[in-house]
């Protein structure tokens, strides 16, 4: 179900004329994290929206007060949501989303519904086979107890500071987490934990579709979650799509963070010069 929110952001933007940006974001992250990149992008001509997920609150203190509206949102749904906000524009969007929400974009194009996609530190789908440890250790916060699979579940500091702002400054990582940090449902880190296991996953992304578009995938240097050996192989498994561009560019001494710390003006100019190239 869409919010009033959502449709008032279709209403503007199906009314621009503009190209459409849709951002999405990932776990433990809302949709206001993308109110700077909004502008950017708005500023150099594109039309942006920054849909939440299904029950999204509408601020982080909301969020933290009421986390149950997290728990029960599966990838496949969370897609599905997306993929639906999409099919009321009336042109075809660029997509821009982080971590999981780099996961749904894959995702989305794959069914042909982007004009051009950029993945940042994008979680794992079914076919990308390295685990790195660090990557283990930031999951399993949720995924080394089963129950948290229909719960949803916060960070303590300490965790968001190894997984998400491990490249910043102790007194940035405190910022970011009060600023930033809410709590996430559990159970896409399930499906992703077993994705490979499970052939009828939901985490699955049809890289060869023939309208995939060009697709851009962000790795930052040192991001634990999605470290350089997940990004990379998702590169791969993508660049053997014959029909459209596939690039890869690593983001140096980056973390997990890097669309909403210090450094994410970088980032979001890296991807507003791809998206430029082909949806100008």
């Amino acid at each position: 179900m869409s919010t009033q929110h959502d449709l008032e952001q279709l209403a503007r933007v199906n009314a621009s004329g503009r190209t459409p940006v849709v951002f999405v974001h990932g776990l433990w992250l809302l949709p206001s994290s993308w109110e700077r990149w909004a502008q950017v992008f708005e500023e150099a001509g594109y039309a942006p929206l920054t849909p939440g997920w299904p029950d999204d609150p509408d601020t982080v203190a909301e969020a933290n007060a009421h986390p149950e509206v997290f728990a029960g949102k599966g990838v496949g749904q969370v897609a599905d949501h997306f993929a639906g906000l999409i099919g009321r524009l009336e042109r075809k969007p660029v997509v821009v989303g982080h971590s999981f929400g780099g996961l749904i974009t894959q995702m989305i194009a794959g069914r042909g519904l982007a004009s051009a996609s950029v993945a940042i530190d994008p979680a794992p789908f079914r076919g990308v086979l390295p685990l790195p440890l660090s990557s283990l250790r930031a999951a399993s916060v949720v995924i080394a107890k089963p129950a948290n699979y229909h719960r949803a579940v916060p960070l303590t500091y300490d965790q968001f500071r190894y997984a998400f702002a491990n490249a910043v400054s102790e007194e940035e990582a405190k910022d970011l987490y009060e600023r930033f940090a809410v709590p996430a449902p559990g159970e896409p880190l399930f499906q992703a934990a077993a994705a490979n296991l499970n052939p009828w996953t939901e985490v699955k992304v049809d890289t060869l579709a023939p309208e995939r578009g060009p697709l851009l995938i962000i790795s930052g240097e040192k991001d634990r979650t999605v470290p350089w050996a997940i990004a990379n192989a998702s590169y791969k498994k993508q660049a053997r799509n014959r029909h459209a561009v596939t690039e890869i560019t690593e983001m140096a001494g980056r973390g997990h963070a890097l669309t909403i710390d210090s450094g994410w003006r970088e980032v979001a100019d890296t991807a507003l010069a791809f998206v430029k190239r082909f949806c100008g």
